[in-house]
């Protein structure tokens, strides 16, 4: 998450630094797409954090080609060299934030993974962990025969 936020920070700085000195014009009228990449960046942040498992991988794919795109417009945009720079390192930062989504999205945890619904909380083979189970319910364990 953190490195989605960093990207989207670059591409949105990227998109305020003057790419075409000549004319005076920032990276957001040269290159269009880098706000928008930016916006999209922050959005993906809240799936990956409610979402797991396969959808999670499905997102950091997306969040390659994002971050791909971004990169792509670095190395081969018009302009000034410190605004494709800026857009370069977010693509970087996006595309490596995707490649941990994708290699590890679904052993990551996510938002309310750890609770469960007292019917559908399962039992352990491990009394002793069951006990504690109980009493993370609320249930006394010491009341049963």
């Amino acid at each position: 998450m953190l490195l989605l936020v960093l990207g989207a920070a670059a591409l949105w700085c990227s998109s305020l630094l003057v790419w075409d000195a000549a004319a005076d014009r920032r990276g957001e009228v040269v290159v269009p797409a880098l706000v928008p990449m930016a916006l999209l960046c922050l959005a993906e942040v809240a799936p990956v954090v409610a979402l797991g498992g396969w959808v999670r991988r499905v997102l950091g794919v997306v969040v390659v080609a994002t971050g791909g795109t971004a990169a792509w417009l670095g190395v081969n945009g018009p302009g000034e060299l410190l605004g494709r720079g800026f857009a370069c390192l977010a693509g970087m930062l996006v595309v490596v934030a995707g490649v941990v989504l994708v290699m590890r999205g679904s052993a990551m945890p996510r938002l309310g993974g750890g609770y469960q619904t007292p019917g559908a909380a399962k039992r352990s083979a491990d009394p002793d962990r069951e006990l504690w189970n109980a009493l993370e319910r609320g249930d006394d364990p010491t009341g049963r025969d």
